[in-house]
């Protein structure tokens, strides 16, 4: 696939059954990316998008050729409205009673703002997990304060993806699908310093943008540990870019295991100042 000419309309099959249904504008630096799970007569739509960009994603959706009913679970990940504004028109749309919103209870309480409609699962009562009919299962896992209280991520055990939310998000208006480190960047020791002399460095804007959203390297630190545990080929952040390269993964994790200042530290500290 053309990428630069097919992203407008066309989902991206980032794995089996798994699809990138998002949108990209190039005047935007922050780029959202909801995805669409396929597994037999059933599909999963995690992180949705926002109001207005609705069409866009329900377009994406029908190219997939599925029916909107079949959308059995909506996952949110946190409750900020670049994932959940499009909640009431992704309901209408869908029109199933079997619908249900999974996510947890710190996050429900907001979820219900956009809409009272569809019942609200805690994952935690579903014993962590979501099993498809085919028995396909994606599990859950709390990566508290990255960004908000009740954030989590979704692991779809049968393709290695991790669903990482805004973990590995990025803010860069040099936005690609996939992220595409070499081995410069990959060995590179210091983000600060490019040993290359490029003119854009695909890890500064990942870098800021935790530094910027994340609360503390406490709160990012813990959920490192939580992903590190997970047997990875891909990382899927609903913002910034695709990573799938296992040797990528450890890269961007060392990066930003080194960076001192997240958050509240971030903002207290002369580099913000």
């Amino acid at each position: 696939m053309n990428y630069e000419n097919d992203l407008e309309k066309e989902p991206v099959e980032i794995a089996d059954g798994i699809f990138w249904v998002g949108y990209t504008d190039s005047n935007r630096g922050l780029h959202c990316n909801p995805y669409l799970i396929i597994e037999g007569d059933e599909a999963v739509l995690i992180d949705g998008g926002s109001r207005d960009d609705f069409s866009s994603v329900m377009l994406k959706i029908l190219r997939t050729g599925i029916k909107p009913s079949q959308i059995m679970r909506l996952i949110y990940q946190h409750y900020d409205p670049d994932i959940c504004g499009s909640l009431p028109q992704l309901e209408a749309i869908i029109n199933n009673n079997a619908l249900r919103i999974i996510s947890n209870y710190e996050n429900n309480i907001f979820i219900h703002y956009y809409s009272s409609k569809t019942d609200k699962l805690d994952y935690r009562d579903l014993n962590g997990h979501y099993d498809f009919a085919t028995g396909r299962r994606l599990e859950f896992y709390l990566t508290p304060y990255c960004h908000m209280p009740g954030s989590f991520v979704t692991y779809d055990t049968q393709t290695k993806t991790l669903f990482s939310s805004d973990m590995f998000g990025s803010f860069d208006n040099q936005w690609t699908l996939f992220l595409e480190l070499n081995d410069n960047c990959r060995s590179c020791q210091d983000s600060r310093i490019c040993s290359q002399n490029a003119s854009v460095c695909p890890v500064k804007g990942i870098i800021r943008f935790h530094q910027n959203t994340m609360t503390s390297n406490l709160a990012m630190a813990n959920a490192l540990n939580v992903i590190e545990s997970l047997d990875m080929d891909r990382i899927a952040p609903q913002h910034g870019s695709i990573i799938s390269s296992e040797d990528d993964i450890k890269a961007i994790i060392r990066h930003l295991r080194k960076v001192k200042n997240i958050g509240i530290d971030y903002f207290l500290s002369e580099e913000y100042q």
